[in-house]
């Protein structure tokens, strides 16, 4: 054999380099989170990259689609536990809220949508399915609560627009660091709502805090 015989790196599986993705936005922001910084990260080049993600609104996205199934998975676990439906709402509405200002899941969820104007009918299509499987979570879960009166007689996917509606516009105030807006308050607004409007009369008080 002529020569030293090369050694060559294989590349990290896609989860490992959207993990980092995820991780370089949680400790340095997003806009510190390029190809070429990626690559350093994990070991391969930005064009190494570029042909795996062909572009970095894909590699948001896709990042994005990563985390949210992390998010599903725990999602899942809290709403079916055996628990009164309105602490699995609760629950749910802990874990949409974000942690607080430069949340990484949120500050992406933003950056996707901001670039979401200017995406192709296959980005849309993947957006409108995150979106989705809260919704009919959410949905699920406040008919089954209306099904064992916990719950008021409303229509739950209506009312579920709504409440997502609201958990939407507050959390991004409580992800852009809004003063006079944090993660307590809105969790006590948003409870708030639901104890009046959604609680069946006498869950309202055994509701928590």
């Amino acid at each position: 054999m002529a020569g030293a015989a090369r050694t060559r790196r294989n590349a990290p599986p896609r989860e490992e380099v959207l993990a980092a993705a995820m991780d370089m936005i949680a400790e340095r922001g997003l806009e510190k989170l390029t190809m070429a910084a990626l690559g350093r990260e994990v070991g391969m080049s930005s064009g190494h990259l570029l042909y795996y993600f062909h572009s970095k609104d894909e590699l948001l996205l896709r990042t994005l689609e990563w985390s949210e199934g992390r998010l599903g998975a725990e999602r899942g676990r809290l709403l079916t536990r055996n628990a009164p439906a309105r602490e699995r709402l609760a629950a749910y509405v802990d874990l949409y809220v974000p942690d607080g200002h430069r949340d990484p899941h949120w500050t992406l969820w933003l950056e996707v949508w901001n670039r979401s104007q200017n995406a192709d009918d296959d980005a849309r299509t993947r957006q409108a399915a995150i979106e989705g499987a809260w919704h009919r979570d959410l949905v699920a879960l406040i008919a089954e609560g209306v099904s064992r009166g916990e719950f008021r007689e409303v229509d739950a996917d209506r009312f579920a627009t709504r409440v997502r509606a609201l958990l939407d516009g507050f959390s991004i105030h409580v992800a852009i660091g809004l003063r006079g807006t944090d993660r307590e308050q809105v969790l006590a607004h948003v409870g708030e709502f639901i104890a009046e409007t959604l609680l069946a009369p006498g869950e309202a008080g055994a509701a928590s805090p």
